[in-house]
């Protein structure tokens, strides 16, 4: 199975981000998992990581909503502006807890592939995984 060059998690969450990590690791999706505590730290890993048209730069964000420092919106306007969704497709999901109906009605006004409620679980990554990227479903999964 051909993997991810890249995917980036971003949660204030750590616990979350080890369970969502260990996920991604166990079901061998990418090749390099980058992981921020907030959109501010994610912006900032992805100047330093992240160079034009590189193999590195994530194709996959998984991003929380509601965040201090930077929240899933701000980073959404700050990301728009360092171009790198234009170089290369990149898929954005956000996660969240909230079932708000201003915040789903928000996030389903942004340019971003789709919307989760967390926890991310197996299925809700091999339905990304068949969504966008044709072919990287991990074997042995339905």
């Amino acid at each position: 199975m051909q993997k991810l060059s890249c995917a980036l998690l971003v949660d204030d969450d750590q616990t979350t981000n080890y369970l969502n990590r260990l996920l991604l690791q166990r079901m061998d999706v990418a090749d390099k998992l980058l992981v921020a505590i907030n959109g501010q730290e994610a912006l900032t890993l992805l100047q330093e990581h992240c160079t034009g048209n590189s193999d590195g730069n994530p194709v996959l964000i998984l991003l929380d909503v509601k965040m201090p420092v930077m929240d899933g919106f701000a980073f959404l306007e700050a990301f728009d502006t360092l171009g790198l969704g234009r170089e290369q497709a990149v898929i954005i999901v956000m996660l969240t807890t909230s079932l708000h109906p201003q915040d789903i009605e928000r996030v389903q006004q942004l340019n971003i592939a789709g919307f989760l409620n967390k926890p991310l679980t197996e299925g809700k990554v091999r339905d990304i995984l068949r969504s966008y990227y044709a072919g990287l479903v991990p074997e042995g999964t339905a």
